[in-house]
């Protein structure tokens, strides 16, 4: 009886993490009517983010603003909200730049599972440095990392130096905390799909 009890509780346990785990994110991706801001102050928003989160970039790793000057575009994703408990989502809006200039919208989501209590946010910045790796990404109609382009995430020096052969791939990542610069980060597995804002 204690057994059948102990594994009603766990199962109880486990249903209820998850049904967290997807209210959390639902809370992430939907707001009510009244809160909906206008698609221009979400854009608004987001370049204002984005300036923010290149600034930061810049400060943690001064080789980075060579980086995104030779980018052929740069997809910026300011706040990227991680929430969950035992299965976990990621989601986020951004913006990809050519050339300095705004061209889209995007949104990134993600899931995960393991042990990850409570909620972190991130900014994320992939730089585009060939023609090809921005031409496939934005004919793409929903892009995932892994499956159809690799990321290689920035390694960076003690002294701040990009790692040399970080910066010469197709594509190259950079993630940011608070707390800076994150070091073997993965992105495996997060689908990007364009806003209509």
């Amino acid at each position: 009886m204690q057994r059948k009890s102990s594994t009603f509780r766990r199962k109880g346990l486990a249903i209820t993490a998850v049904a967290l785990a997807g209210i959390a994110f639902a809370g992430c991706t939907t707001t009510a009517p009244k809160d909906q801001a206008t698609a221009s102050q979400q854009r608004n928003e987001i370049s204002s983010s984005a300036n923010a989160t290149l600034a930061r970039l810049y400060k943690s790793a001064p080789d980075s603003r060579s980086l995104v000057s030779q980018a052929k575009g740069v997809l910026i994703f300011p706040k990227v909200l991680s929430a969950g408990f035992i299965v976990g989502a990621q989601h986020g809006d951004g913006v990809l730049r050519i050339h300095g200039n705004d061209s889209g919208y995007y949104s990134t989501t993600a899931g995960s599972i393991g042990f990850q209590a409570g909620a972190q946010s991130k900014a994320i910045v992939l730089l585009f440095m060939t023609q090809a790796a921005l031409d496939k990404f934005r004919n793409s109609n929903g892009w995932t990392v892994g499956a159809d382009a690799t990321v290689a995430v920035a390694n960076i020096g003690a002294n701040g130096d990009i790692d040399s052969n970080t910066a010469q791939k197709p594509i190259v990542g950079f993630v940011l905390t608070n707390g800076g610069l994150m070091a073997g980060v993965s992105l495996q597995g997060a689908k990007i799909q364009k806003l209509q804002l």
